[in-house]
């Protein structure tokens, strides 16, 4: 498989570049990668890259979108940070992923049993381990948990049902920031030039499932 070109990403449409990732994870799951030259991708990408996606996923280990997407150099931009979700820094990514280097598709990739929302959860007791920055990061999600946590609910880590509903809804609204925060990526969709979706991902089963 070769890598994108100039010539290929431009005949791609956003529902073309969802078909290529679920057609990717499909791939992944079966164990059956697709057959890729990655030095020739090397050397076909030297002079420029021409991604068809952007993918904003979590740091977690388990999660290259690369790999349970069956990408290959050149295919995808990858943004991750704990959590998957947006701030300026990453919109200003995704802008120039879409509107600069024409990028079609722009997937918010969440997970199953992601400790970045274990965290948010269980914020108390990360706090009191003084580190500072991770409680400026796990107080992203305090107005998320606040929405969904029913009145009497355990906030705690352990409740498996809370996480996934945190997971769910983490996911929705970073795509609601994306479209709120960012006029340009926001215009482009209305144009129908790029599609923004969720996913989450199993770590269980390396099934991706569409939102």
């Amino acid at each position: 498989m070769k890598a994108h070109t100039y010539e290929t990403q431009s005949t791609i449409t956003p529902e073309k570049a969802l078909d290529f990732l679920k057609d990717g994870n499909q791939r992944f799951v079966n164990n059956l990668k697709a057959n890729r030259d990655l030095l020739g991708q090397v050397n076909a990408t030297r002079e420029g890259q021409w991604p068809f996606a952007v993918i904003l996923s979590c740091i977690d280990s388990r999660t290259s979108a690369e790999l349970i997407f069956d990408q290959g150099l050149g295919d995808v931009f990858s943004i991750r940070i704990a959590g998957n979700f947006i701030n300026q820094d990453i919109l200003g990514s995704m802008e120039f992923g879409c509107n600069v280097a024409g990028s079609k598709l722009v997937v918010v990739l969440g997970h199953t049993k992601c400790g970045a929302l274990k965290g948010g959860l269980d914020a108390a007791q990360i706090q009191e381990m003084g580190m500072d920055n991770l409680n400026h990061l796990i107080n992203h999600f305090d107005p998320i948990i606040n929405e969904i946590i029913e009145e009497g609910e355990e906030r705690s880590s352990k409740n498996g049902s809370l996480l996934e509903r945190l997971n769910q809804q983490n996911v929705k609204s970073a795509i609601e920031d994306i479209r709120t925060q960012s006029s340009t990526l926001k215009n482009l969709e209305d144009e129908g030039k790029i599609k923004i979706v969720g996913a989450n991902y199993d770590v269980e089963t390396g099934v991706v499932t569409w939102l």
